[in-house]
């Protein structure tokens, strides 16, 4: 099954909550900056974090680790991890 989002949202490193658009599970989202460079994302609907996104780059540069936990909105369980690797 293939699927295609287009998501956008504006938001700063701040934790507070941003409108954003596109995703069928979220209305907003919050941003943070992580101790050794990593980046947290909250996707919430109603202000409520339904999956928290945890992104790493590896120090060399050339690896992109994205760990999402949470609930979809069916409240089934989300835990994947993506890996992005430069060519």
């Amino acid at each position: 099954m293939e699927r295609h989002f287009h998501v956008e949202y504006d938001a700063k490193f701040d934790g507070k909550d941003y409108p954003a658009t596109g995703m069928p599970n979220a209305d907003s989202v919050s941003l943070k900056r992580l101790k050794g460079g990593g980046i947290e994302t909250q996707q919430k609907k109603g202000g409520q974090t339904l999956i928290t996104i945890t992104t790493v780059v590896s120090k060399d540069g050339k690896t992109r680790t994205s760990t999402w936990k949470g609930k979809d909105s069916q409240g089934r369980d989300v835990n994947n991890v993506v890996v992005f690797e430069k060519q």
